[in-house]
């Protein structure tokens, strides 16, 4: 007799759970701001410069492989909704070799430093970056602009394009979850953000344009379980934030002459607005 009324129950209990609204969790957003001079394979200049160069459109390439590892680490990771945005200055992307799963942005002019990044996203890749203008073991290392040797100094911390990108990010609320590029630009990440930023180091540098290279094969597996391990990290890491008002101070070369020598020139200000950080 129990035993016919336990069943009765759990039936009625099934039965009721088929009209209860079921809760879902609301889907992870993550955004993937990429560059070329920290993709594997990448260690020179000419790779990265004069768009149409055979160096360089190999070079593009190569980061499509990274950014195809990275993609489907999140996948795996359960992260549905991609966007990559293709932060190189003469744009690196290639068509017909983005992996499928995540939506792309490239070309100019674009509105916004990073085009589409608002509050709705859980955190930012940056992949294939390269550490700040002056770092001796950084591969292509600078900061915006490798002939005018561009430095930046926020409320007296010298930074390049990795805490710049982040500090955006760090305005809408989204932290970095992840860093890939070269050895240095790793520890840059790690000083910047935290030891929670998983850092995916895809080469070593020895100077400005020699490094040591690690097989493709190497790279994009370790990309693949970065990008898992950076979904797992999400709870721990924290927006990066400048406190406003930002003072600002600039050094970088002028040229004269085309052709002649650069003079540093030195400049001073006040930034109120993190997201025109980049105008100064």
């Amino acid at each position: 007799m129990r035993s016919k009324l336990f069943r009765r129950l759990v039936g009625m209990l099934l039965l009721l759970g088929c009209f209860v609204p079921r809760l879902t969790a609301k889907p992870l957003r993550i955004y993937i701001v990429t560059d070329l001079e920290g993709a594997s394979g990448v260690y020179k200049f000419d790779q990265t410069r004069e768009p149409g160069h055979p160096l360089g459109e190999i070079a593009k390439e190569y980061l499509m492989g990274d950014i195809a590892a990275v993609v489907r680490g999140l996948r795996a990771a359960d992260v549905n909704d991609i966007v990559i945005l293709d932060g190189h200055g003469s744009q690196a992307f290639v068509p017909h070799l983005m992996a499928p799963g995540a939506k792309y942005i490239t070309g100019k002019p674009r509105p916004g430093p990073l085009t589409e990044l608002d509050d709705s996203f859980a955190g930012m890749i940056q992949l294939g970056a390269h550490a700040m203008m002056g770092t001796s073991d950084g591969v292509l290392h600078h900061t915006q602009s490798s002939r005018s040797e561009n430095r930046y100094w926020y409320n007296g911390v010298e930074s390049g394009e990795l805490a710049q990108c982040a500090a955006i990010a760090g305005h809408y609320g989204v932290p970095t979850i992840m860093v890939t590029g070269d050895v240095a630009v790793c520890r840059e990440a790690t000083k910047f953000f935290g030891p929670h930023c998983v850092t995916v180091a895809v080469k070593r540098g020895i100077s400005r344009e020699a490094a040591e290279l690690y097989p493709f094969d190497e790279t994009r597996q370790a990309l693949y379980e970065g990008a898992k391990r950076a979904v797992a990290a999400i709870s721990k890491c924290q927006p990066y934030k400048l406190s406003l008002p930002i003072k600002v101070r600039k050094e970088h070369l002028v040229f004269d002459k085309p052709s002649g020598p650069g003079r540093r020139v030195k400049k001073e200000g006040i930034v109120e607005d993190v997201l025109k950080l980049l105008k100064f």
